[in-house]
């Protein structure tokens, strides 16, 4: 329905990992996970459906979840104007942190170190994190689950970290890592 041609990768980190090859259903029934970065090949639509399945009562359930993506990414179109894989790709880059920590040291000795984070991970982490805070939005809310994901798209790819919780979580863990 949205065009992949114009769509502009500009993290050059990221573009090995955000496949951006164009699907008609973001259905494909392939077991990405035994080879270690094979899930870099799925489409980039079809993770963002993979990730919308990770909820409790919304597990399994991928037809809901293209279903709550295809509108979304109408929603997304209506109001900016603008591809909504563009505003994802845009999204993923504003969310996905540069920095994270991890426990360090012998047995219960541990400190926290700051590290820095693989683009495989800034993606998949920024893809958990857009879908947690719309899930967050839409819980007990008169707004469908596609117009939270469609305005945390949209605020994650201006980079507002008032609005989207994707922003803030990239944030405080930049934060964190920080010394």
């Amino acid at each position: 329905k949205f065009s992949y041609e114009d769509i502009v990768v500009s993290d050059s980190t990221l573009k090995d990992y955000i496949n951006l090859a164009p699907k008609p259903v973001p259905h494909s029934s392939i077991n990405y996970s035994k080879k270690k970065f094979l899930r870099a090949n799925l489409p980039l639509a079809e993770r963002l459906v993979n990730f919308l399945m990770k909820a409790g009562r919304n597990s399994g359930k991928k037809h809901k979840s293209i279903n709550i993506v295809s509108g979304a990414f109408s929603i997304a179109n209506l109001i900016t104007n603008k591809n909504p894989l563009q505003l994802l790709v845009d999204a993923i880059e504003n969310s996905g942190p540069r920095e994270d920590t991890t426990k360090v040291g012998p047995r219960g000795v541990a400190r926290m170190q700051s590290v820095d984070v693989s683009p495989f991970r800034r993606v998949n982490v920024a893809l958990m994190n857009i879908t947690k805070g719309a899930r967050k939005s839409a819980f007990k809310s008169s707004k469908t689950m596609a117009e939270c994901l469609a305005d945390e798209i949209i605020a994650a790819a201006n980079n507002d970290q008032q609005r989207s919780y994707a922003v803030k979580m990239k944030i405080s863990t930049e934060r964190q890592a920080k010394p």
